[in-house]
This record gives C-alpha cells, sequence and structure tokens, in this order.
C-alpha cells in the first residue's frame, strides 16, 4: 500500500513539474519576445527621428536580436503548445522551417551590427532586419484581436 501511495505520489509530482516548467518556458519566450519588441520600438524611435540616433543603441539592437534569435527555438518545445500564448500551431508543425526564420534573423542582425556605422547606414539596414519579424509573424503569430 505504502508503495502504491509513494508512486502515486511521484506520478502527481512529475506532472506538477511538467506543467510548471511549460509555463515557465512560456514566460521565458514571452519576455524573450517583449525584449525584441523593446529593441524594435527604439529602432523605429531612430528611424522616425523621434529620438537622436545612438550608435551604441543602435548596436545594442542587432547584438540583442541576435542573441534572442538563436536562443528562441529551444523556447518552443513540443510540450508547450496552447494555454496562454500567440504561437501558432504551424510553430510545431513546420518546426524547421520556424528554426531556419530565426536563424536568418541572428545572421541578418549580426550582419547588419558590423555594417551599421551611422545614422543613414542604420536607417538601410533596420528594416531589412525587421522583415524578419514580419515573416515570422504572418505565419507563427496569431493576430491580436
Amino acid at each position: 500500500m505504502f508503495v502504491r501511495t509513494m508512486l502515486a505520489v511521484s506520478v502527481m509530482a512529475i506532472g506538477m513539474t511538467a506543467a510548471v516548467a511549460q509555463q515557465d518556458v512560456v514566460a521565458q519566450r514571452k519576455a524573450a519576445m517583449k525584449t525584441l519588441g523593446a529593441q524594435a520600438g527604439q529602432g523605429a524611435k531612430f528611424i522616425k527621428g523621434e529620438e537622436p540616433f545612438d550608435l551604441a543603441k543602435a548596436q545594442a539592437i542587432f547584438a540583442t536580436y541576435a542573441q534572442t534569435a538563436e536562443k528562441a527555438p529551444a523556447l518552443f518545445p513540443p510540450d508547450s503548445k496552447g494555454g496562454d500564448t500567440a504561437a501558432l500551431p504551424a510553430v510545431w508543425e513546420k518546426h524547421e522551417d520556424f528554426k531556419a526564420k530565426f536563424a536568418k534573423f541572428a545572421s541578418d542582425a549580426k550582419d547588419a551590427q558590423s555594417k551599421v556605422k551611422d545614422e543613414a547606414s542604420f536607417k538601410a539596414t533596420f528594416p531589412v532586419v525587421m522583415r524578419n519579424c514580419g515573416g515570422c509573424h504572418e505565419t507563427y503569430r496569431a493576430k491580436k484581436s
């Protein structure tokens, strides 16, 4: 009897741990996407002239993009489908394409980081890198209602 009770408690604990881990990875990816969004907002301020161009901040945008894009695919494990997330089922159905889009985003961000030397080069490069975000959102993110 004791063994069965311990087994049942262990199974429940494992199930609860998996549920907490799933929530944790969803929270992590939401935080990562918010970070990307904040960097996009900063870049937009430079593009629109709402804030004076700052090369260090511009370089930080691309560095953040590259670092986050490299880590992001791991934040979408198969057991994190559903729940409070904007990720569409296509993320898991076309996971190799999804990962490839993040790889391109990281590559383009690193390339931009090496090319951007002033405001003019930022204004030419930033929109190109941002197309990666839009392309991924079209296929893999639920539209806001």
